[in-house]
């Protein structure tokens, strides 16, 4: 049975890996695949009267279609601006306006493209791996420090490490499911 003190480490463990297993899907999110996606957007600043503000604050982003982003600024003047702060943040889209609207079309990816985006999701992948075997290793460290310094038995302490490994374990499972999904969609024509 596993003491207060070998259940904190373990459940503190596990979320220091949930956390970075939340911000590989997050970045993932972000990979322009070949369809419309508003979070491409993310990141990028429009000079609005002199203070640099994300572009979800000052338009609105729809997709109309699946290869369209539409985006109508709330304040007319600001759409050469927008479409400046789209060009400069080099997202790969070229926008285009009507005066009203600024429509970016999404380019179909070419081979290289989609192999250059598969490797670099497993890049992330395997920096996440590396981070939550970090947090194994930091986990397994304050056990032995806790059987050492605080008179937690041996028993509990393996015990607690055998947690720790059962959780890193399903942590890594999840990052491969992610990347293998981010892999499968990429590669979907």
């Amino acid at each position: 049975m596993l003491t207060d003190n070998a259940k904190n480490i373990v459940s503190a463990a596990d979320a220091k890996m949930k956390e970075s297993v939340d911000f590989l899907e997050e970045s993932l999110k972000n990979y322009r695949v070949g369809k419309a996606n508003p979070s491409v957007f993310k990141g990028v600043m429009v000079n609005y009267y002199g203070t640099a503000t994300p572009l979800q604050q000052v338009c609105s982003i729809t997709t109309p279609d699946a290869k369209t982003l539409a985006l109508q600024p709330w304040d007319k003047s600001l759409i050469n601006l927008i479409e400046k702060a789209i060009i400069d943040a080099n997202v790969g889209l070229t926008p285009s306006n009507n005066g009203e609207i600024i429509r970016c079309t999404v380019p179909a990816l070419t081979e290289d493209r989609r192999k250059d985006l598969i490797k670099k999701a497993k890049g992330e992948g395997e920096n996440v791996k590396v981070t939550i075997r970090n947090s194994r290793r930091d986990a397994v460290e304050l056990l032995k420090k806790a059987q050492k310094n605080d008179g937690m038995s041996e028993d509990t302490e393996k015990e607690a490490e055998a947690e720790v490994q059962k959780v890193t374990d399903k942590n890594i499972k999840r990052v491969d499911e992610i990347v293998s999904a981010k892999e499968k969609e990429i590669m979907t024509v």
